[in-house]
């Protein structure tokens, strides 16, 4: 048997390749990065051989090191990184034993280890941001072909008024674009962590007293570093400021919430009795263990789980902003796994919403059927709009209230029921057929999902120019 998480028991990730970005090999791939950023600035700096950085550079492959043997130091020393710079070491003295000593040189754990999860956090919001721009880009495909596509708005569960698919659709690619937004905005500021053992990076500024200029180098070592990791310089060492990881939870939650409103919206629209989307069929997808006859919904399945999932695993990274000293015990060591499963669950769903948006079907016939499901009243605030200024606004309500309620009885038409009420109280003018066509009553649907169009265009663009 493996103990390895597959994700089994994992449907908002499974198979998504998102547990690939942030798992064990991830970490310690990327804690090598900031050992080997870390030497090679030190090295530019003066601060170290350039020898030296390069033998850290070579021996520094994640063949070097047991993850076995780093689990069990976690035992130890609460982290990590203790027994992972003691096999660097090792490794290093196997490459050249000069060049050991430079190996971690004024470092702490959490600098290291900070760095790190700020470079899973980096690898996974640029994957979650390509996959929200796929899935805005086939919801944009959905909003322009349908944007003038009538079907029934619902509230409260209830047909309410007309509404356009376009508009509903528009409405989807609007979260896409906000989540969008915000995981760009997280990205481009995700610092590297470099403080030393008490944020005041002395260590480092000791380290560097023989290059004449000691506070300037050590100044300007976390930008160097910042740049071989494609990560941000922080003003401040954020040891005990966690504000980068709520951030970054932050944006997590707005994509998985607004991917959460497309599934919810997908999971009532393809219901059997209602019919107006489904999911892309293919043999075997939404099977049943059961009911030969099944096909459920999938992807939005999925992506509606990510959604319920990760705000409470959030939490606890909002949690651990509260922290005591210059570095805590127990509040940082508490963001490490959720943060992993956050970072999954959202890549997960943002994979997943692609996949949904680009394969989604819609129905504009079983739209119209549906709008002539109540026999015209889904127009009634239209048309007591009209009827207000000929009859006065109470009495428009009540002829209109009393005629639905005798269409409902039985099962006419409300559109004749009111023409027979208009005849009766000897009231001419409205084209009562007319009043009732529900493609007429959208509002100003075609140009809000106009806005939304643009406003795809206009973030496709800037990607464009990244």
């Amino acid at each position: 048997m493996t103990t390895v998480d597959h994700g089994i028991l994992a449907p908002a990730w499974a198979a998504t390749g998102a547990a690939d970005l942030v798992d064990d090999d991830a970490v310690l791939t990327a804690m090598l990065a900031a050992e080997v950023a870390l030497a090679e600035a030190q090295a530019e700096l003066g601060v170290i051989p350039a020898g030296a950085a390069e033998s850290i550079r070579v021996a520094a492959v994640p063949a070097s090191i047991d993850p076995v043997a780093m689990a069990a130091g976690v035992r130890e020393t609460a982290n990590p990184v203790v027994a992972f710079v003691e096999q660097l070491t090792a490794a290093v003295t196997a490459v050249d034993p000069s060049a050991a000593e430079y190996v971690h040189r004024g470092s702490t754990s959490q600098d290291i280890l900070d760095t790190a999860l700020a470079l899973l956090c980096a690898a996974t919001l640029d994957r979650i941001e390509h996959d929200l721009l796929a899935c805005a880009r086939s919801l944009a495909e959905h909003a322009a072909r349908y944007r003038d596509t009538p079907m029934a708005g619902r509230t409260l569960t209830q047909h309410a008024v007309p509404i356009t698919f376009g508009l509903k659709a528009a409405g989807w690619l609007h979260l896409v674009l906000d989540a969008v937004e915000r995981v760009r905005r997280t990205r481009a500021v995700l610092p590297v962590s470099m403080g030393g053992a008490a944020g005041t990076l002395a260590a480092y500024h000791e380290y560097a007293r023989g290059t004449g200029d000691p506070a300037g180098t050590t100044l300007r070592l976390p930008a160097l570093v910042a740049r071989r990791l494609g990560l941000a310089e922080p003003s401040l060492p954020w040891h005990g400021i966690r504000t980068p990881l709520a951030d970054v939870a932050s944006a997590l939650l707005v994509t998985t919430g607004g991917l959460g409103k497309l599934a919810a919206d997908v999971l009532v629209l393809t219901r059997t009795e209602t019919g107006e989307v489904t999911e892309e069929q293919a043999l075997g997808r939404g099977a049943s263990s059961a009911m030969p006859q099944k096909h459920n919904p999938v992807y939005s399945t999925l992506v509606a789980t990510a959604a319920r999932q990760l705000p409470p695993i959030a939490l606890v990274l909002f949690q651990s902003m509260v922290v005591e000293d210059e570095r805590s015990s127990g509040g940082w060591h508490a963001e490490w796994q959720p943060l992993r499963e956050c970072l999954r669950i959202a890549a997960g769903a943002a994979t997943n919403a692609a996949r949904l948006a680009a394969s989604l079907r819609v129905s504009p016939d079983a739209m119209a059927a549906n709008l002539r499901l109540t026999r015209g009243a889904i127009v009634s605030e239209r048309v007591n709009a009209v009827l207000a200024p000929l009859l006065g606004k109470a009495n428009a309500k009540r002829m209109l209230g009393e005629a639905t309620v005798e269409a409902e009885r039985g099962g006419a038409d409300l559109a004749d029921v009111l023409a027979v009420a208009l005849d009766a109280a000897g009231v001419a003018g409205p084209d009562v057929p007319g009043l009732f066509d529900p493609s007429g009553y959208t509002g100003i649907s075609g140009p809000l999902v106009d806005r939304a169009l643009a406003r795809f265009g206009d973030i496709l663009g800037e990607s464009s120019h990244d």
